[in-house]
């Protein structure tokens, strides 16, 4: 984010699940107008899912094309801008014909280039604007992928968001953020603007201000929240969803960060802190080169002795050993699991070499 720039906020339910509810949340998001360090953070535009793709049939699966009418009425009366997820063709023609301000493109989809391409032929020649959710799983290749086939259809309004990764395991969020996977697609499409959707990545309500706030201190431009008039009796994803009145304190409280100083220069102190992480980063580099060396070495030994190659008693050893050491550290102990773990699969695909 610029400097000075405010953060864009889109804003609604997760299911549009009938007139009154849709309504009722649209002008209650619609009256947000928080002044935030000389800023005016309002919702510039509603979203809200007409097509839900649950994981389970017998689940609220939404009202469909029937709900155009209410988001038409919402657009004439409050003025508000609207937004529709698409996931096949046949969405995209219904909501071009209702003539909607921008759609998104659901991580369920971004995981399938087949409906993606499908989506893109269908939006050629439009000129919508156009939102990008990350897939389901950390793959870099299929959301840059998705971004590539919305341009050659001739789209440049592209919007990312991050919404989060599904994860086999224990988190304290639904969705694992993994914010290293957005930055490394900020550093492919620099010009295409990236919202963090805090909602899904949280999966509980009283997650969504740090993520939030996570999100612009990362330089993120903006929130894609969920919010219901009545959460808790909302027909999907109710957990993850706040109310109007709380994305308002929400936002009143957000640190809005400067990308740089105002004469657009680091300070100098910054600088210097980035240089040392530089020569830190260089000798990580050369330490795992080196251990990769050694692992080389253990797997000749391990083919010489007819040894199998994954040894699981050492391997819990080391987990142990490097969980301990990082909570002495302060450190995060998931997060330096998951980083021995891509070590460890890369020492053993060394040694198979010798195999």
């Amino acid at each position: 984010m610029s400097v000075n720039k405010c953060p864009v906020i889109i804003a609604g339910p997760c299911s549009a699940e009938s007139e009154d509810q849709l309504f009722a949340t649209a002008k209650a998001l619609k009256d947000i107008c928080v002044l935030n360090d000389g800023r005016t953070l309002s919702v510039s535009m509603l979203r809200a899912g007409l097509w839900k793709p649950r994981t389970h049939p017998d689940t609220f699966q939404g009202v469909g094309a029937g709900g155009f009418k209410w988001l038409t009425r919402i657009h004439k009366e409050l003025g508000m801008k609207v937004m529709v997820e698409v996931a096949s063709a046949g969405h995209v023609r219904e909501a071009l014909k209702h003539g909607v301000d921008a759609v998104w493109i659901g991580a369920r989809t971004t995981t399938n280039p087949f409906l993606v391409q499908e989506i893109a032929s269908e939006l050629s020649g439009s000129g919508i604007p156009v939102y990008v959710k990350n897939p389901v799983n950390p793959d870099l290749e299929l959301w840059a992928g998705a971004v590539e086939r919305l341009r050659g259809a001739g789209l440049s309004d592209i919007t990312a968001i991050h919404r989060g990764f599904s994860f086999f395991g224990k988190s304290r969020y639904r969705n694992i953020p993994q914010w290293q996977v957005p930055l490394d697609f900020r550093g492919r499409f620099p010009d295409v603007p990236m919202l963090c959707d805090p909602s899904h990545i949280a999966g509980d309500r009283e997650l969504v201000p740090e993520i939030a706030q996570k999100a612009l201190d990362l330089d993120f431009d903006g929130l894609f929240i969920e919010s219901h008039i009545s959460p808790e009796s909302a027909l999907s994803d109710s957990q993850q969803q706040i109310t109007p009145a709380e994305l308002a304190r929400l936002l009143a409280k957000l640190v809005i960060r400067q990308s740089s100083a105002p004469d657009g220069t680091m300070p100098r102190r910054i600088e210097i802190l980035r240089s040392q992480i530089d020569v830190i980063d260089d000798n990580i580099v050369d330490l795992l080169a080196k251990r990769m060396e050694i692992s080389a070495e253990i797997g000749r030994c391990k083919s010489e002795s007819n040894i199998a190659v994954f040894q699981p008693d050492r391997w819990q050893k080391v987990l142990e050993s490097v969980s301990s050491q990082a909570e002495s550290l302060g450190l995060d102990q998931s997060a330096v699991r998951e980083i021995f773990k891509i070590i460890h699969q890369q020492s053993i695909d060394r040694q198979r070499e010798d195999f």
